[in-house]
């Protein structure tokens, strides 16, 4: 299989070209290098620079034959989305409206959308399933929901088959160290907590001790990288079979507290980790957990490596060879 990932130098990227790779596909990785990095595009990955706004330059790339895209491409940053809405539309719609567009111009019509949990909202109940309303509460997610209504009729009027992965917190590094290298401006809880443990951030903050959890803490549903990167080979594998689309949540199915987050970090990499309890962010609920059963029927996939020790001390190994521990 010939498949070209637009955003593919970044953090999730790099993990899904290294699960294609070790199938035997080939590769290709379209990147701006925003906030990927050159360092990190697996051996074996053919490079071609470029962003997703430039129309002939993704139409060039297209143009060489590719079995199935992977768009990875999108701003993620629910707080910004907030501040610069536009930002945000110009990049994460627009510049999805022209790979779709140009994907279907050149006959690639397998496309493997990189979604979120985000299009969900406020869960009105739990685990949160495929059939939960899609009420986004920040641009972000809106943005990403819109994609995916775009590829419904892109699919409806121009034939194109789609699959549309929501993901829950991405977390962790390749067991095998193919992947050194770190996250830019990492905003999410297990890489700050990486930082403090090497010493560039003095403490972890914890916000929010009083929500009706076994802690008091936050429950998230962590998804492990290399776990979400095969889910992307099994889509593609169910498009070019079947034909027919699919939107899947890809969750562990199981919640781990901000706490017990941050006490299996000091276990793992011996360090103190100072935290401080901090008061609820607005928008923050007790809880979220998924349910991927629907990935399981379709896809044949489960999450193997989201346990909290293999998702910590795998990002552990990375960030403690960047610290040069």
């Amino acid at each position: 299989m010939r498949v070209l990932l637009f955003g593919g130098a970044g953090y999730i990227g790099t993990h899904v070209a290294i699960s294609f790779l070790d199938r035997g596909d080939t590769v290709g990785i379209f990147d701006n290098l925003s906030s990927g990095l050159r360092s990190n595009i697996p051996e074996g990955a053919a490079f071609y620079e470029g962003d997703i706004l430039d129309r002939a330059r993704v139409s060039e790339v297209l143009s060489e034959g590719w079995d199935a895209a992977v768009h990875l491409a999108a701003f993620k940053a629910a707080g910004e989305s907030m501040l610069k809405p536009e930002k945000y539309s110009e990049n994460n719609i627009t510049g999805s409206l022209i790979i779709m567009t140009e994907c279907e111009k050149h006959g690639c019509m397998n496309f493997i959308l990189s979604s979120s949990a985000a299009t969900y909202g406020e869960p009105q109940y739990l685990p949160i399933d495929e059939k939960h309303p899609a009420d986004p509460t920040n641009y972000y997610g809106y943005t990403k929901l819109c994609i995916e209504e775009n590829l419904k009729w892109y699919s409806r009027l121009k034939g194109m088959h789609y699959a549309a992965l929501r993901y829950f917190n991405a977390a962790g590094y390749d067991t095998d160290g193919r992947m050194m290298g770190l996250e830019r401006n990492p905003a999410n809880l297990i890489p700050v907590i990486m930082e403090c443990a090497i010493g560039e951030r003095k403490e972890v903050g914890i916000f929010g001790t009083d929500y009706d959890t076994p802690d008091g803490t936050c429950i998230r549903d962590y998804v492990h990288v290399t776990d979400l990167a095969e889910a992307h080979a099994a889509a593609a594998d169910y498009l070019m079979r079947t034909g027919e689309n699919l939107v899947v949540n890809l969750g562990s199915e199981k919640g781990l507290s901000v706490r017990e987050i941050v006490e299996t970090a000091r276990r793992v990499t011996g360090e103190p980790i100072p935290s401080v309890d901090s008061p609820r962010r607005a928008g923050d609920p007790a809880r979220l957990v998924a349910s991927s059963a629907l990935a399981h029927e379709k896809l044949g996939w489960s999450a193997k490596r989201s346990d909290a020790e293999t998702l910590i001390e795998s990002t552990w190994k990375v960030y403690k060879a960047a610290a040069g521990k």
